[in-house]
């Protein structure tokens, strides 16, 4: 019978390459990305024609750098006109206020900013004391409800909804029936070009049949562990191989961005996904 005998030296080079493979990842969880998309729509006023948006979501309580001087510092060199925060601020598993709304007062002196809550936040008795805070510091809190932003004459309007498990009966109802109801009740059709904050981009076909023409949403991570032709694996709401995990979707009229997030939840780490903070740049089409 032959004997399989390892050489000596794969032993130390398996180790070095586990190593490799383990600082990779860690990296790859704290190397922080800014995504651009230009989005061009024929209904946008010319006043707003290279208006920018910074969009942050699930940040999870994370902190990249302390007191995350490196996501403020990104967000400060995309030099938005408005920030949008979409949903998971915090981490229902390892709640930290401080985190989330030092982070938040800081983003308000960068560019007015608006936020909506996502599950995370319906999760957590301290959601009060969150929105209050947020409130505090300058943060525009939009739960179902509607502004305009104005610019050199011209507006747009801007909409904000909770996530859907803020309702006690979405265990009784159908969650895309529960979404529909709100923005049944939110859309106006004389608004020029309507913007939609929603956490969850699984509604993606609602969202469309409502008429809105650029949807912001985040809660996939990326898809949490993402391959090379293959996309994301995993995300909430959607399941193995999710359709929408992260990047520009356009259905019709209607876009939608799924930004990849800053932190992580219930898995501690992501795999060949990096933290995005997306930058999006709207354009009049001719």
């Amino acid at each position: 019978m032959k004997k399989t005998v390892l050489k000596a030296g794969l032993l130390p080079l398996g180790g070095l390459a586990a190593g490799a493979l383990a600082g990779w990842i860690a990296w790859g969880n704290t190397a922080l990305v800014l995504t651009t998309y230009t989005l061009s729509s024929g209904k946008l006023p010319k006043q707003f024609s290279g208006y920018r948006i910074a969009q942050v979501s699930d940040l999870h309580n994370a902190q990249l750098g302390k007191g995350n001087k490196k996501l403020l510092w990104m967000l400060e060199r995309a030099r938005p006109d408005l920030i949008a925060i979409t949903g998971d601020l915090i981490d229902s598993r390892r709640t930290d206020l401080t985190v989330a709304l030092d982070f938040a007062a800081e983003t308000g002196k960068i560019a007015p900013c608006y936020y909506v809550p996502g599950n995370h936040e319906a999760r957590v008795p301290e959601y009060g004391r969150l929105r209050e805070g947020l409130w505090d510091r300058g943060i525009v809190v939009l739960t179902d409800e509607a502004v305009t932003i104005q610019r050199a004459g011209a507006e747009i309007t801007l909409l904000g909804v909770e996530d859907p498990s803020f309702q006690r009966d979405d265990l009784r109802r159908d969650a895309k029936t529960v979404m529909r109801g709100k923005l049944q009740g939110l859309v106006g059709q004389e608004a020029p070009y309507i913007i939609l904050l929603s956490h969850r981009p699984e509604w993606f076909a609602v969202y469309r049949e409502s008429g809105v023409d650029l949807v912001l949403s985040g809660h996939t991570h990326g898809g949490q562990f993402r391959l090379p032709w293959v996309g994301g694996l995993l995300a909430p709401g959607q399941g193995l191989h999710p359709k929408y995990d992260g990047g520009c979707y356009i259905q019709g009229a209607t876009s939608m961005v799924v930004s990849r997030g800053i932190g992580n939840s219930l898995f501690p780490f992501r795999f060949n996904n990096r933290p995005e903070v997306v930058l999006i740049q709207l354009k009049q089409a001719p």
